[in-house]
């Protein structure tokens, strides 16, 4: 239902505490796999990495639409994250290959924190675009907050990640279903599904946003090519532009007489 260009969800929609639970649980656990591949981190060190991803996006979330973070009002919420860090650290005991498992709940943690957030959003009555966004930054805060504790570069800041574009399409897809009246929960179902799906194949076939040196290329290619047609003219006095130049349509830029005022000497174009 639409009023005043905003989507409107039923008034005692509220987020089931089961699916914001089963979320802090994904995150907390893909942290803790996470920081438990770094070498010199304590079990302490790799616990509070697990819960500051679980609850770190949803943390976001409700400061930006003031309100008391959820984690905050309900001992649920850390005991969870707690709870599931700790099975994040002995899992690569267990496993042999740890970096699909990450991957794998990274992709499904982005697309129910993009569900959740982008949904409660709507239900505050915020038009679409900032619950997108407030979706958008629930998703990748989490992860965020992880590579902060961590010291390394922030994953959704570098080429290669596509964390943010992925959630914009998932969050994206709930918001059109939820105008057309689809139910909320099988939005966000879907919006989950649609998060992990982009997520793993950028992954997968290495798609990735286009760098921002790459969008200036032709310019400083450009810049470059006149740069040395003034260091030609510098050595030998004379100058060669990089690109051709239109015809003169009054003719007065045709063939040079090489009887001319200069003789024919070379170095010497015509002003």
């Amino acid at each position: 239902m639409r009023e005043n260009g905003r989507v409107l969800l039923d008034e005692t929609f509220t987020i089931p505490l089961a699916a914001d639970l089963t979320a802090v649980a994904v995150g907390s656990l893909q942290g803790a796999l996470f920081a438990a591949g770094f070498k010199r981190l304590d079990l302490l060190g790799v616990a509070f990495i697990g819960i500051a991803s679980g609850v770190g996006g949803g943390f976001l979330r409700d400061i930006l639409l003031g309100v008391t973070p959820a984690a905050f009002s309900n001992d649920l919420y850390l005991l969870v994250a707690t709870g599931a860090a700790f099975i994040g650290m002995l899992l690569p005991r267990l496993l042999q290959r740890v970096d699909p498992v990450v991957t794998l709940l990274d992709a499904i943690s982005i697309g129910m924190f993009g569900a959740i957030g982008t949904t409660k959003a709507l239900a505050f009555g915020l038009p679409v675009v900032p619950a997108l966004f407030i979706g958008m930054v629930s998703a990748v805060g989490g992860g965020v907050l992880r590579d902060v504790m961590l010291n390394i570069p922030i994953a959704v800041m570098h080429v290669g990640s596509l964390y943010a574009f992925a959630s914009l399409a998932g969050v994206a897809v709930l918001s059109v279903l939820v105008a057309f009246g689809a139910p909320v929960v099988v939005a966000g179902l879907v919006c989950v599904v649609v998060t992990a799906v982009v997520r793993l194949l950028a992954v997968r076939f290495g798609w990735s946003l286009p760098e921002q040196r790459a969008l200036s290329r032709i310019r400083l290619r450009r810049q470059r090519q006149v740069e040395e047609a003034i260091e030609e003219a510098l050595h030998t006095g004379a100058i060669t532009l990089p690109v051709d130049l239109p015809d003169d349509p009054e003719g007065r830029d045709g063939p040079e007489d090489p009887d001319g005022p200069d003789g024919g000497r070379p170095g010497r174009g015509r002003s």
